[in-house]
């Protein structure tokens, strides 16, 4: 087994103290990694809770961070030019001396593009703007002036200064489990793979799918890390054994959900678990 990097989510229903105080226990007990969640409504029940911008909210843990390394997972591609996303992912992996992850995915909540008329199309149109935005996000992040004519987006001449921190750019996490393009996608451009949940067997299989695509583009499969995000639950013992199981499979990078109310016990009762949970890796 690959040492395990242990991060934590606050998804949404968070209030900004809630926020600030997941964010402190996050750097102060040792975690690699925390991570909030791209979305303009929330999700899986009513639509009209609250939830805050992701990439501003980002800042602030930057801000008031010294250690932890931070990210979205993931970023929604159809939410953002690729262009302003790049400037923004940039400003925060400066603000944070370095310690941004990268997440993106194609996007999949169609109401939210609708309330705000963004381009929705097909799952394929997204996978094409997603492969695009990849593309542009790591020239713009290497190069000093960008053209591109793709069917999506288009640059011209695009001048993008500074350059991040971390070089050549910052970790990219490509979350999703589509088999053809978004895996394809992960073996070209991702530091890490990042599955939205799911057995341990189903997770396996998409897993070699990966392995195969690297096989095709020519890169060791050994270089991409992989992530499964889990509920944090109520139950150590079986939270603990989840952990121990996606381990087993090459689970590199164990996201922990903070999921229900009181985000900032729960946070503190996953920290607990840390010490046990740096056994398993």
């Amino acid at each position: 087994m690959a040492t395990l990097r242990i991060g934590i989510k606050l998804s949404q229903h968070a209030t900004i103290d809630e926020y600030r105080q997941v964010w402190r226990i996050a750097d102060e007990a040792g975690f690699d990694h925390v991570w909030n969640m791209d979305h303009f409504a929330t999700i899986n029940g009513p639509d009209d809770g609250d939830i805050f911008e992701a990439w501003t909210t980002l800042a602030g843990a930057a801000a008031l961070t010294t250690r932890v390394r931070i990210g979205c997972s993931v970023t929604g591609n159809t939410y953002r030019h690729p262009g302003e996303l790049a400037k923004m992912a940039v400003t925060v992996d400066h603000l944070s001396g370095g310690r941004l992850e990268f997440g993106i995915g194609s996007a999949w909540a169609e109401n939210e593009h609708t309330m705000f008329d963004l381009p929705f199309g097909t799952a394929v149109d997204r996978a094409d703007r997603l492969e695009e935005a990849l593309k542009i996000l790591t020239s713009l992040w290497t190069q000093p002036r960008t053209t591109f004519e793709g069917k999506h987006y288009r640059l011209k001449d695009a001048v993008a200064e500074p350059k991040p921190v971390q070089t050549p750019h910052p970790p990219i996490w490509i979350g999703g489990s589509g088999r053809r393009r978004t895996l394809r996608m992960a073996a070209e451009y991702a530091a890490v793979w990042n599955a939205a949940g799911g057995e341990p067997a189903a997770i396996a299989e998409l897993s070699q799918v990966l392995d195969r695509h690297c096989a095709d583009v020519g890169r060791d499969p050994a270089t991409i890390r992989r992530s499964v995000q889990l509920r944090a639950g109520d139950d150590a013992e079986d939270l603990l054994r989840r952990v121990e199981e996606f381990a087993a499979i090459g689970i590199d990078d164990p996201l922990i959900v903070l999921t229900g109310e009181n985000a900032v016990q729960r946070a503190e009762w996953v920290a607990a678990l840390l010490p046990r949970m740096r056994e398993i890796g």
